[in-house]
């Protein structure tokens, strides 16, 4: 079977997350760079793998598949594992992932797009953004102090998809050293076989 090819850019916190996933779970895959500050992601032959106009988009077993959270709860069934190990704890992962989608992404992305010169914004959006993505740590600190995996007894994918936004948090001049439990649970994270940081495990151009 053809090995999975990546479509994303280098930049981009949800194309993180699909290629964290696959290497995590040991899932080939080439990598296709879409360059979006020439438009690539509007032209006719990216809108055909990927109807929103948004990376990542993946191709696996046939087919093109896209949304990161939907993409990471494709691969942990294929590959068998990170999935949860029952159906309540399937359905966790499930629920981590939209609230990952509606509480934790948009207010670590946006501030880090405005400070890396990304996306201009009004400092007040910023600064909501910020209070909202505070409440969100709060979260994820609370529940972290309670085991060291957000469900069950070891990781899935809902820990890689909420990964995959907390570890660009500095670059969105967040502060975690208030975060101690986030902070283990991230070193977690980063001891798991095939983790690499973002710098490292996505290239700027297209690669084998």
């Amino acid at each position: 079977m053809a090995k999975a090819v990546l479509h994303g850019i280098f930049a981009s916190g949800p194309t993180y997350k699909v290629g964290l996933a696959l290497s995590v779970l040991g899932i080939p895959y080439s990598y296709k760079h879409v360059d979006l500050r020439q438009g690539a992601h509007k032209k006719p032959e990216f809108i055909a793998l990927n109807r929103y106009g948004q990376v990542p988009a993946l191709e696996i077993d046939g087919m093109t598949l896209c949304q990161s959270a939907a993409i990471l709860q494709y691969l942990a069934e294929k590959a068998g594992k990170m999935a949860g190990a029952n159906a309540l704890e399937r359905q966790r992962v499930r629920e981590w992932l939209y609230w990952d989608f509606d509480r934790l992404s948009g207010n670590i992305y946006l501030p880090r797009a405005f400070h890396r010169g990304f996306a201009k914004v009004d400092q007040a959006v910023i600064d909501h953004r910020v209070g909202n993505g505070k409440l969100a740590l709060d979260v994820l600190e609370g529940e972290l102090k309670k085991g060291d995996w957000l469900v069950g007894a070891g990781p899935t994918v809902a820990d890689l998809a909420v990964y995959g936004v907390v570890c660009y948090a500095g670059e969105a001049k967040y502060d975690l050293s208030g975060y101690p439990a986030l902070k283990a649970w991230m070193a977690r994270v980063e001891k798991l076989p095939g983790w690499k940081a973002y710098t490292d495990l996505l290239p700027q151009q297209d690669a084998a």
